[in-house]
Order: structure tokens, then sequence, then C-alpha cells
């Protein structure tokens, strides 16, 4: 597990900075927190060192009773300089909130308190997240020193758009989310090997949309919400996960690669680019079967009442394509959104064998509670071996499930899915 330090500078935003040591330590990693002093106006010390069990810091006057250890540590027998230890024994150093002031003093390499101190003696990986107000965040000052620290190498969490801690104010300056932090900190630094170390996924996500004209265009109701949490999941693994979306609008991870198309055509050619790479293929966009046969240039204007009519063309079926090209050692899994469960299984074990796929995800589309556009699922996993339900749920835990299947199939051990079905 990671050894995280956090700065956290004085913004209304420090309250989060509290989450992220939640999260971080209920994860497995360890935390020291440095303040500044200005940020004790707004948590206090003794909340940061409940949460992470260590002492915090704000100068480098101030004895550490820790002598720089973090909390899985044995001290060192002698007192060191804080700002130096800190850093020597950090895996990396977030700054969160990063208030325009700091971001200032840290591109221009002041060293006026333990934090900044510490920040121009790190060689660890350095993370800053702005939070401020939207006018603050918008001044050429404030971006111009952001792109010093990235020039430096330091990787920089851009704040969200939404209400300001001024009453009435709305902008971009909210700090991001702890858990999109604690992902970027994991991301720089791993958290110790993972079953999916090495590992190549290949992830579809979305509905492919197919235009008739300029304007309009055929399309369906995918999310994409499945393949981002499949996505996640992978990478939570330790899988290098590259993800090709089909006019998602979701956040994005930033563990994973993400390759944006928006027609069955693109994404084909996207799956072709990376297919042979990949260890293990995740089909879970809802790729449309059809396409307009001819397109216009131009948006085709209402002249009467008497209605369009689009002739419709066949797409090419990307995951018969890719099964054909597959190497040994590759794992292939489909989706099948089917309407009524009985008929959506029996065709899922007829996609399995008739696509040369090694598992089929099925759901009923025929139910409004889940699958498209919806937060849980409840599917059927089709395997040569059996088939495994996944009750209703969160569609993190479904794509828990999956992969459970995926990676029994890498390594099929006797009865695994037998007893799963």
């Amino acid at each position: 597990m990671a050894r995280i330090l956090l700065g956290v500078s004085g913004g209304i935003a420090a309250y989060k900075a509290l989450e992220v040591v939640r999260l971080a330590t209920k994860a497995g990693h360890a935390v020291r927190v440095v303040q500044t002093e200005a940020a004790q106006r707004f948590v206090g010390a003794p909340s940061f060192a409940a949460l992470s069990g260590a002492p915090v810091l704000t100068t480098e006057w101030e004895r550490d009773p820790a002598r720089g250890a973090f909390p899985d540590q044995k001290p060192p027998s002698h007192d060191p300089a804080s700002h130096l230890e800190l850093v020597r024994n950090a895996d990396v150093l977030l700054v969160a909130p990063a208030t325009a002031n700091t971001i200032a003093r840290l591109a221009h390499g002041l060293a006026d308190d333990l934090l900044s101190t510490a920040a121009l003696a790190a060689t660890c990986p350095l993370v800053v997240a702005p939070a401020m107000n939207h006018h603050m965040w918008e001044h050429p000052a404030t971006q111009a020193n952001l792109q010093t620290l990235r020039e430096r190498g330091a990787t920089v969490v851009a704040p969200i758009t939404g209400a300001l801690a001024t009453k009435g104010e709305w902008g971009t300056g909210r700090l991001a989310d702890p858990e999109v932090l604690l992902a970027t900190v994991e991301a720089l630094v791993p958290a110790g090997a993972r079953p999916w170390d090495g590992l190549r996924v290949l992830v579809t996500a979305g509905g492919t949309r197919e235009p008739i004209d300029s304007v309009r265009y055929v399309g369906n109701r995918s999310s994409g919400r499945m393949g981002w949490a499949l996505a996640e999941e992978a990478a939570a693994r330790g899988a290098q996960v590259t993800v090709v979306a089909a006019n998602v609008g979701l956040p994005r991870h930033p563990r994973v690669t993400y390759v944006d198309v928006e027609t069955a055509a693109e994404l084909r050619d996207a799956c072709v680019a990376h297919f042979a790479q990949t260890d293990v293929l995740l089909m879970a966009a809802a790729v449309a079967d059809f396409r307009p046969a001819q397109v216009a240039d131009a948006k085709i204007k209402k002249t009467g009442r008497d209605g369009l009519v689009v002739e419709m063309a066949p797409t090419e079926d990307v995951l018969s394509a890719l099964a054909s090209q597959r190497v040994p050692g590759q794992v292939l899994v489909g989706f099948a959104a089917e309407h009524g469960a009985q008929t959506a299984i029996a065709y899922g074990r007829g996609k399995l064998e008739r696509k040369g796929l090694d598992a089929v995800v099925v759901n009923d589309v025929s139910r409004k509670d889940i699958g498209f556009d919806a937060v849980e699922n409840e599917v059927t996993i089709v395997t040569a071996s059996g088939d495994r339900h996944v009750e209703r749920s969160t569609k993190a835990e479904v794509a828990r499930a999956i992969l459970d299947t995926a990676e029994a199939l890498r390594a099929p051990t006797e009865g695994a899915l037998g007893a799963a079905s």
C-alpha cells in the first residue's frame, strides 16, 4: 500500500480532505497530514490526526512525535528534519485543497512553511488539486502557475463546476471529489500486487449513433454505466484498461484510457486497433445493428406531412469479426440485451456458440428497473460450462461477478463455474 503525504491549505474545501484521509486509510494506505496555518482555521489538526492515526504538523519548528515516520513505519532513533523525512518516506505528495496562494508558492519555489518546504524537497510524484473561487481559478496568473507545475511533472486534478462557497456564486472551482483524488493517487502509486497486474483489458461502452443527416441520428438508450463499472473494476484489479466509449458523458477514471467514438464503424476501427494486444475483451457497448443507407450532408427539411422514409443497411458484426481474429489465451465476453428473461438466456447460449465467445452476459431489457440507463442490473452469465445468475444489484457488483467469471475462464479450475450456477 502507498504512503500518502497530504498537504492541506487554507480554503473552505479543507473539510473534504478529511474524507480523502478516511477513504485512503480504509483502502489500507498510510497517511500523514501537513496543514498550513490558514488550513487550521477551517479544520482542526485533531480531526486529521484521529482519522490518520498520526500526528499532524504545521511548521518546521514543532517536534514531530513520529519523527517523520508514517503509521506503518517504525520511527527512527533520532529527530530528523520534518520536511526532509516526511517526503523521503512518502510515495506521493497530494496537496488538496490547493489554494491559489499555495499553487503560486509551489510554482515559484517558495519555501516559507512546512508544506512548501516539503514540496520543494520532494522527489516523489506531486498531485495538486486546486479549489478556489471561479474568478481566481480563471485568472491568467493561476493558469500560468498550474502550467508551470505541469511542465515540471506535477499532476493537476482540475476542479469541478458547481455551487461555490460564497452564497450565490456558481462556476468552476470546487475541489474534485475525494474518490477521484484517491483514484488519481493510486494511478500514480499502485497499491501493491493485484490479481490482474500486467493484463490488458479492452472494454466497449455506451451506444453508437448512426447519422441520418447532419443533425439527426439513429441511436439507443445505453448510458455506458455498465461498461464504466467493468473498466473501473478491471483497473482496481491491476489491469491496463482501454475503453472504447460510444457517446458516453459519465465521469472518467484517471487510471483508464478512453477512446471516443460515435458510430459502429468507428467503434469497430478502434477495437481492431487494440484487439491484438488485448487479454480480455468486454463488449458491453450497444452497437447498432443497422445504419441509414444514405446520409444527408445537411439537415433534411420538413417540407410536408407525408413523413420520412429511411432505408436501413446492416452494420458489420464487430464482435464476430474480432472473434475470428482471436489468438490463444484471449478471453472474449459478449453482452446480449434481449426482451424477456427466458428468450434472452436462450439467445445468449446461441450467441455464445455462434460467435465463438467464452461468455455472454444476458440482461432482460423488458424490465424498467434494470439495464439501459439504470444504476442497477440483473444478469445471467452464460458460459459453456453453465450459467451464473447475478441477482439485481449495483452495476459495480455485477461488474465484479463478470470479472470473476473472466478470471476463472483465464485460469479454469474444476467446478468453479458449476458451483456458481
